[in-house]
């Protein structure tokens, strides 16, 4: 049965998961970049899209337990061909590597983006995780957040993910309950420091990273400061 088990982990890690992955090196190469005037257009498909229905969004239907950033991601049957010839060339509907999603959808909804190689990345760690049987923790940086020993799930060197924001290499963290994230700390340090606006400890920052920017900070768990109200933190009443 373990055997079993084993040969069926490693066969949905040969999966490819984007569609993007069956394009030419050339097509994928263009699908792989986050252009303005795509997610602009697609703004404006949204809002006459709101307009004309009554103030319904074109997003699909998701649990509440969603996280917020990946909660309202853009249903573009919604939006093709009325108001929009076809999805954007770098979205996953047409073979790129980006999901379009909305946020602030009570207020003022936004058009944003998240790269879909993130939880490409984070589907590979949690099948090794799952072929261990346990997370191996390698240290514990804040409550109910680890780093992860690497080496214990066959990789010769530490995961990371691309960030959006700096292009820096992120790490990745993991919960008690085998959920894999993406470590913004670094790119929030850097948005501080160009923050004209006090922010309160024990309220969520990621927005920082949102306000100014394409995309959304997929896969990550709530910051906020610390005592100093100056260094990003775990937000430690999640998990």
């Amino acid at each position: 049965m373990k055997r079993g088990l084993q040969l069926l982990i490693l066969s949905l890690l040969a999966i490819p998961l984007l569609a993007g992955c069956m394009f030419p090196k050339e097509k994928l190469a263009q699908n792989q970049i986050a252009y303005d005037d795509q997610v602009q257009a697609v703004q404006t498909a949204v809002k006459q899209y709101q307009e004309e229905s009554g103030g319904l969004l074109p997003i699909k239907t998701r649990d509440q337990e969603t996280p917020i950033y990946q909660k309202y991601p853009i249903d573009f049957k919604k939006l093709i061909p009325k108001y929009m010839a076809e999805a954007p060339g770098n979205a996953y509907e047409s073979g790129g590597v980006f999901q379009y999603v909305l946020v602030d959808v009570e207020d003022d909804p936004k058009v944003k983006i998240y790269d879909l190689r993130i939880p490409e990345a984070i589907r590979d760690i949690k099948l090794r995780i799952a072929a261990l049987g346990y997370p191996p923790y390698n240290e514990q940086i804040a409550d109910n957040v680890y780093t992860l020993d690497y080496t214990k799930i066959g990789l010769k060197e530490a995961p990371s993910a691309q960030s959006p924001y700096s292009q820096l290499e992120l790490p990745f963290v993991v919960t008690p309950d085998a959920q894999v994230y993406v470590d913004y700390t670094p790119d929030l340090i850097e948005a501080l420091k160009g923050q004209k606006t006090q922010v309160k400890p024990g309220k969520d920052i990621r927005h920082l990273l949102v306000e100014d920017s394409l995309f959304v900070p997929a896969y990550s768990l709530p910051y906020t400061l610390d005592e100093t109200g100056k260094k990003p933190v775990f937000l430690e009443t999640q998990k």
